[in-house]
């Protein structure tokens, strides 16, 4: 991985953080995408490696599509190229809450921010190709469906089902984001990285903070999280694959409704408009 640049979202901690661990170890040029500077700077300082540029750090609110747009252009003027690009950031929301935006959280955090901070940063990522764009979805997404007339919650709001629904469209929009870069040189996959013992797994389990014993007893470790992230960024075994869903660095089939080649369009027009980008 020496020389090839990864931006990664949400590296403060859980998954993200042992994702970019793993990657400096290999020699990467990081960029941390993270909501406080005061974190990511410390996270910088921890992983740095004598071998590698110490990571550079970029704070961002990715509810905020505003912020987004400002994170794009600094990650641009720091990298014109972009080898690997990890959309990792999300929360779960147990109740409604709207963005600045007025977006529904979970929606626009786990969801619109993949959709906006990639589309914005594609041409960084088709001027390095082959590059590699990995979005962390979830198992949770089997089961789900769109509703295209309430994405946002309004008539009725689960934290649970809505959680799901974003994963789904992380699926989806893999799917669809696969079929539109044929040819282009960079592959776009996502992954489901278990079950695992972070902050937003304790929010979803209404149990205590993440890093407690009774946490850690319902999920696996941080750096078995972040396994199929790694491989999915640096494997040779997976140069040319794209539009997969990968389950312990295997692909395999996931819910029947995330190949509705129909709804990835209708999420990607909808997802057009909510974010202010065109085709």
């Amino acid at each position: 991985m020496t020389g090839r640049v990864c931006v990664i979202t949400g590296a403060s901690r859980g998954i993200g953080k042992a994702s970019a661990e793993a990657l400096a170890s290999l020699g990467a040029s990081l960029l941390l995408v993270c909501r406080r500077q005061a974190d990511g700077d410390k996270v910088a300082s921890e992983i740095s490696r004598p071998q590698s540029p110490s990571p550079d750090v970029v704070a961002a609110d990715l509810s905020s599509q505003s912020e987004i747009r400002r994170a794009a252009a600094l990650i641009g003027n720091l990298h014109p190229q972009i080898h690997v690009l990890v959309n990792n950031a999300g929360v779960f929301r147990r109740r409604r809450e709207l963005t600045s935006d007025g977006l529904e959280q979970q929606f626009a955090v786990n969801h619109l921010a993949y959709f906006l901070l990639t589309n914005l940063l594609l041409d960084r990522l088709k001027e390095a190709a082959p590059s590699r764009i990995i979005n962390v979805s979830s198992g949770a997404h089997s089961g789900s469906h769109l509703d295209f007339a309430d994405l946002q919650g309004e008539r009725g709001y689960d934290g649970s089902r809505a959680y799901s629904q974003s994963k789904l469209a992380n699926i989806l929009f893999t799917y669809e984001l696969a079929r539109r870069l044929r040819g282009s040189g960079v592959t776009v996959n996502c992954l489901h990285p278990g079950v695992i013992a972070t902050r937003l797994l304790a929010n979803y389990m209404g149990i205590p903070a993440a890093g407690g014993a009774l946490a850690r007893t319902f999920g696996a470790k941080p750096e078995k999280g972040a396994e199929t992230i790694v491989y999915l960024a640096s494997s040779p075994e997976v140069a040319g694959i794209s539009g997969k869903y990968f389950v312990d660095k295997r692909p395999v089939t996931s819910s029947r409704e995330s190949y509705d080649e129909a709804a990835a369009r209708r999420l990607w027009e909808v997802s057009e408009q909510l974010t202010g980008l065109s085709s």
